[in-house]
């Protein structure tokens, strides 16, 4: 399927994109009804079931400056588009003056003496472009234009904090894991040189056999600081995130296993183009673009413009709004341009250059969107089956340790196997952790490949009444 403009991009002389949709994603699900089973809500980050993390982001969206900084944007874009508006409008004056003047006495030749006399005049002018070509109007739909991209900059960038939100908050949750992990072997470390030493004491290890489980001891014991300084950073980065200093921000945390994994499914790829806010903003940018276009041909044509000024002027205040003071003035002009040194045409060029340009980053922002849901598909699928893999990892490397230590107590095992069977249990309980970020950063990634959340369908809506 061939993939048209939207809404406003389907009249006049536009350019056509010529994309292909396609039908179903290809890491998707190929049944339309299986697609749209778990679309995400407008709350997509409840999905995860963690107060905590909730309360982070709605706060997160009412004090973000970044928010802040594109609402502000979108003020700017409307006042700049009520300015063009007015150019569609008459422009009216309201003058009035006052003066008093005296010729001078030694005036030679003047033909008599000093004279003195008043004027006193109050008029409105008025003037009015004839938008005859749509000139003003093209800039005035430009800007316009640029007015929604403004809207939809504020929606990309209120989607892009949630989601660096939610994954700060889970690299919070996953260094606490880590570090539980790192402070546990080092925990079982600890107890295997004390077993260790103790075989010394009886005459059954050498002083090496200490050395070596003492050098591992030191070594998880090294591992901590730098996940504590980790931690900190992601802390510290959702203060900032919330408009606070790290002082006024306090993270419980917790484990990432009690936080739910959340099923969503992408809908079907059609729908993607009215859901993702930065292809909407590349549309609405590319319908500036064409308005601008307008304007710059349109500036090539003839102008008419009317003016008119009509009001009172007497020598006598009091005479001043009487019949016989009244005048006006009427006039109409045609302005056609003949020679502007190129300026024009250059315009036209400059117009037409940006018109392609902005046509294709539209184009990418589709493609890339496309590419950005099937890379989330399949990074979530990815993702499950390493998490899997790895806690099958740890069980088997949790019994293999366990035997080992309990031989050891017995005298049964040599040491080399025992810190064989630590190094791979520490590293494997490590990784989990780490697989089991991967698998929520990958769910967050499909979240904002989709755009954020999906307003219910009218069905779904008249259901939920």
């Amino acid at each position: 399927m061939t993939l048209p403009l939207g809404g406003c991009l389907l009249s006049g002389d536009k350019p056509e994109p010529g994309l292909y949709i396609p039908q179903a994603y290809s890491a998707g699900p190929k049944n339309p009804k299986a697609a749209e089973a778990a679309l995400p809500s407008l709350d997509w980050w409840r999905s995860f079931r963690s107060r905590e993390l909730t309360e982070i982001i709605e706060e997160t969206l009412k004090v973000n400056l970044d928010i802040a900084a594109a609402v502000a944007r979108i003020v700017q874009a409307d006042a700049n588009a009520r300015i063009g508006g007015a150019a569609l409008l008459p422009t009216a004056n309201l003058n009035a003056s006052a003066s008093h003047s005296r010729s001078s006495q030694s005036c030679a030749g003047c033909g008599g003496g000093a004279s003195e006399q008043n004027n006193f005049s109050v008029f409105l002018t008025a003037t009015y472009e004839i938008d005859f070509w749509g000139k003003n109007r093209a800039a005035l739909l430009a800007l316009e234009e640029t007015a929604v991209a403004s809207r939809f900059d504020r929606e990309v960038v209120a989607l892009s904090t949630v989601v660096a939100t939610a994954n700060f908050y889970f690299q919070v949750l996953a260094a606490q894991d880590r570090l539980r992990v790192a402070h546990n072997n080092y925990e079982s470390a600890q107890r295997v040189l004390n077993v260790i030493q103790q075989r010394a004491e009886a005459g059954t290890a050498s002083p090496l056999e200490i050395a070596q489980q003492k050098s591992l001891v030191a070594t998880q014991r090294a591992t901590i600081p730098p996940l504590e300084r980790t931690l900190a950073q992601f802390r510290n980065g959702l203060a900032i995130l919330m408009a606070r200093t790290p002082e006024q921000v306090r993270i419980r945390g917790g484990a990432l296993n009690s936080i739910a994994v959340p099923r969503v499914t992408p809908g079907l790829p059609s729908e993607l183009l009215t859901q993702r806010p930065d292809i909407r903003e590349a549309e609405a940018q590319l319908a500036a673009a064409n308005a601008n276009v307008a304007n710059a041909r349109a500036q090539l044509l003839p102008s008419i413009a009317l003016a008119g000024a009509g009001g009172y002027q007497s020598a006598l205040l009091t005479t001043l709004l009487r019949p016989e003071s009244a005048f006006y003035t009427l006039a109409a002009g045609l302005v056609q341009p003949i020679f502007e040194g190129g300026r024009l045409l250059g315009n036209v060029d400059l117009q037409r250059g940006k018109q392609d340009e902005l046509l294709q980053t539209y184009r990418k922002a589709v493609i890339s969107a496309f590419s950005d849901v099937d890379t989330a598909l399949t990074g979530i699928r990815k993702a499950a089956e390493l998490e899997q893999l790895q806690r099958d990892v740890v069980t088997e490397s949790r019994r293999a340790f366990d035997i080992s230590e309990t031989r050891l107590r017995e005298g049964t095992i040599d040491l080399l196997s025992v810190l064989q069977t630590q190094q791979t249990l520490y590293t494997a309980e490590d990784q989990l952790v780490q697989a089991r970020l991967t698998r929520f950063q990958a769910v967050v990634s499909l979240y904002q490949a989709l755009g954020g959340g999906w307003s219910p369908k009218p069905a779904e809506a008249m259901n939920a009444r």
